[in-house]
């Protein structure tokens, strides 16, 4: 029988797992740190509070406004899937109709898609698909417009994702590199912020 215990005995135990140290305690864990104070970012990051958490903005004390918004996106197609779209011959039936009502719904469901966006009530969505044989391309373009407290900039950009992905389901049997790219907001109007209005790339 050995005469000495070995280092991993009562008293002189290696640290474990289990968080024990040199004199077989525990070491408490450490807290999550919570993020620092945000005051000096609030003016501009609205869906923070003073502790950085995520919240919905308060709009209760903004007066009720007439506010309209304009976006598009663009969705490229390889020449299959350009001409049987372009003939109304797709498998799944007619992409621009489903694309425009894909659209429509999409905008109907933002405060469900983006989290932190305000439910508001629309008075109008329209979604329009253009074709560009030049470069194989469906423009999409929605406006939306509503008399609220907040803008509907999400609910126009919100209406061209979803267009767009239904454009991409309806094709994608032909075609599963089509792009979907440059969803912009083209224009809003109303609000405190006041009217915005994309500049054209030079």
């Amino acid at each position: 029988m050995k005469g000495t215990m070995s280092g991993r005995g009562a008293g002189g135990g290696r640290k474990g797992d289990d968080g024990a140290g040199e004199s077989g305690g525990t070491t408490p864990r450490k807290r999550p740190r919570r993020p620092r104070a945000t005051g000096p970012l609030r003016g501009s990051l609205l869906h923070l509070d003073a502790r950085g958490r995520a919240r919905m903005v308060d709009v209760g004390a903004k007066p009720t406004t007439r506010r309209t918004a304009t976006a598009r996106g663009l969705v490229r197609l390889n020449a299959a899937a350009w001409k049987a779209l372009a003939d109304g011959r797709l498998s799944k039936g007619d992409a621009l109709a489903v694309a425009r009502l894909a659209g429509i719904l999409a905008a109907k469901k933002t405060s469900e898609i983006v989290l932190l966006a305000h439910p508001i009530v629309l008075d109008s969505v329209g979604v329009e698909c253009e074709l560009d044989a030049s470069t194989r391309t469906v423009v999409v373009t929605a406006t939306t417009s509503t008399s609220a407290r907040t803008g509907v900039e999400m609910e126009a950009l919100t209406a061209v994702a979803g267009a767009c992905l239904a454009i991409y389901d309806m094709a994608k049997s032909l075609d599963r590199a089509i792009t979907i790219a440059e969803i912009v907001l083209l224009e809003k109007r109303g609000g405190r912020s006041g009217n915005y209005l994309r500049k054209p790339l030079k």
